[in-house]
């Protein structure tokens, strides 16, 4: 079988080599269009057309989504009895407001559709395929914003997929990045406007109550976990000097090393934002965002089956310490998975106008395939390697069951109000 193996594993470079040049018109169309989440339509035409175009692919366009696709093939046959893997491979495409691809979704795409292309022209080589073997890409919007994922797995868009496959750009290759859980609030202020120099006693202000729940969040800070992080802005403060601000605004993203600790940052940040609403006398509306992000559930045997393979094709993995967030986290929790990174030529940062850039350069080509070779390299060991999928069961089972029998980081007191609960109820509720 190893022999076999390896001899897949080249047609998959070669398949992807051969398709080196429509790859790259494709990451082009989406790079040059960016879009925002939930509006990537111009990206999901593009890709749903090219797998029409492709023979083979079976291509639902807005599936579960307006701006999701699914694009799936799969071995002829399927016997009764005959065993099954399904491989999925994500897609994402939204880009970022203002700055374009400056996360690189163009590439994550562009690789993913690679993988797909390398994966299935080599399984279909195969003179007799000893199993029932299905290629799955999904299209996923709305990554940067939202959770694209998140609404798919709630509608059944992962369901029967064996194992998901992606890769992100990044200024380095690493099998995995720390990816903390995080979850998304908006704070508005209702207040009363006046003049500020005639009667400012008639108005009530709606500015003072957004600075005072930034200033009570700055304090809390000092007493949270270390990892734990709470940061935002003011986003509408006021429209003149001259007119006590009736209207104000803040957005706050609220990350925990876990998904199970958003609850209590989250009890924690609402008492100050109502503790502000409170002192100056302001309605408040608390509207958290209707997705978590968790952190991702890692799964060892394949990151270091894409590490080998990796290794292989000249990546050079690194061990950083990052601390981001993604809805892949999310899908990692249905189904066992990979986020690894890949670097793009560039040292530029993400989520900066020079990365937007390195994003779109034709230098970041010749890394994308690699890491696209790389995920299909790594789909093969998963078939075709006796006890490979096995393992990854096991130790997805294991790993979700350690999660359901481990409480959150910080224990509750028995019975009674938390310390960190405030008692007192404001005189609005939203």
């Amino acid at each position: 079988m190893s022999g076999i193996v390896q001899e897949l594993k080249q047609q998959v470079c070669g398949a992807i080599d051969q398709a080196k040049d429509k790859l790259y018109r494709l990451g082009s169309v989406i790079w040059q269009r960016p879009e925002l989440a939930y509006e990537e339509k111009h990206a999901h035409d593009a890709l749903v057309r090219f797998f029409t175009e492709e023979s083979g692919w079976k291509v639902e366009p807005r599936f579960k989504l307006e701006t999701a696709f699914r694009a799936s093939w799969e071995t002829a046959g399927g016997k009764d009895g005959e065993p099954t893997v399904n491989v999925g491979f994500l897609c994402e495409y939204d880009a970022l407001p203002g700055i374009g691809h400056a996360c690189g979704h163009n590439l994550i795409a562009e690789a993913a559709v690679g993988a797909a292309l390398g994966l299935k022209a080599a399984v279909e080589n195969l003179p007799e395929c000893p199993l029932h073997v299905k290629v799955t890409v999904l299209g996923t919007p709305a990554e940067e914003e939202g959770g694209g994922k998140i609404d798919m797995l709630q509608e059944g868009a992962f369901d029967g997929l064996d194992v998901v496959l992606m890769a992100h750009p990044s200024q380095e290759d690493a099998t995995y990045l720390p990816a903390v859980a995080i979850h998304d609030v908006v704070v508005k202020y209702h207040g009363r406007a006046s003049h500020a120099a005639s009667y400012p006693w008639e108005g009530v202000n709606a500015l003072d109550a957004a600075v005072l729940a930034y200033n009570n969040l700055s304090v809390l800070r000092q007493q949270m976990p270390p990892d734990w992080r709470m940061h935002g802005i003011i986003s509408h403060g006021g429209v003149k000097p001259n007119i006590i601000p009736d209207y104000s605004e803040l957005q706050y993203y609220l990350r925990t090393p876990t998904h199970r600790d958003l609850t209590s940052i989250a009890t924690k940040a609402e008492a100050c934002f109502r503790a502000a609403a409170m002192a100056t006398g302001c309605q408040v509306e608390i509207q958290f965002a209707k997705n978590q992000y968790y952190e991702i559930l890692r799964i060892q045997t394949l990151e270091d089956l894409f590490e080998e393979n990796g290794k292989v094709l000249g990546m050079k993995f690194v061990t950083e310490d990052s601390s981001g967030s993604t809805d892949f986290g999310n899908v990692t929790f249905a189904v066992p998975g990979i986020h690894p990174y890949f670097y793009i030529g560039s040292d530029a940062l993400n989520h900066t106008e020079e990365y937007t850039v390195a994003s779109g350069a034709e230098e970041a080509q010749s890394f994308t395939l690699r890491a696209a070779k790389a995920l299909a390299m790594t789909a093969v060991d998963v078939i075709f390697v006796p006890g490979v999928l096995s393992s990854i069961r096991q130790e997805f089972a294991e790993a979700t069951r350690s999660v359901a029998a481990n409480p959150p980081g910080r224990p509750r007191r028995p019975g009674g109000r938390q310390p960190w609960e405030c008692p007192v109820q404001p005189h609005t509720q939203s």
